[in-house]
């Protein structure tokens, strides 16, 4: 079996990495041009692609459509503390989408990258 990845569009590679990295625990796998990363954190992949970054997945669609950061789908990242990673990524300037909500699976907030891009941290039940 091959492996799956998540691919992100991102304004700026380096400030990804920075906030991935940095803030949230993943490995830099490879990082082999400015506008292209991969990252890893167990077995999630992420790829991360600049926009007009000249790489495949940064090209206009043909009906003329960018693609761009943002949206709502998101990766899922599972905390032991959800106050304490979300108290550690508003220090670091990080924006949020919601505050704290709580579900029948646990509690839960959209962190954003710095070009948007959700990333839903949740603390399971």
């Amino acid at each position: 079996m091959s492996t799956a990845s998540v691919r992100y569009i991102v304004h700026d590679v380096e400030a990804a990495v920075g906030f991935y990295a940095g803030d949230l625990g993943f490995e830099v796998e490879a990082h082999p041009a400015p506008g292209f990363a991969i990252l890893r954190r167990g077995a999630l992949r992420l790829l991360l692609s600049g926009v007009g970054g000249g790489g495949g997945a940064a090209q206009p669609m043909p009906d003329g459509r960018e693609p761009e950061p943002g949206g709502w789908n998101r990766v899922q990242l599972e905390v032991d503390d959800l106050e304490a990673a979300v108290d550690a990524l508003r220090a670091r300037g990080a924006t949020f989408r919601n505050e704290i909500v709580s579900g029948r699976g646990g509690r839960q907030v959209l962190a954003e990258d710095p070009s948007g891009n959700p990333v839903e941290l949740l603390q399971p039940a």
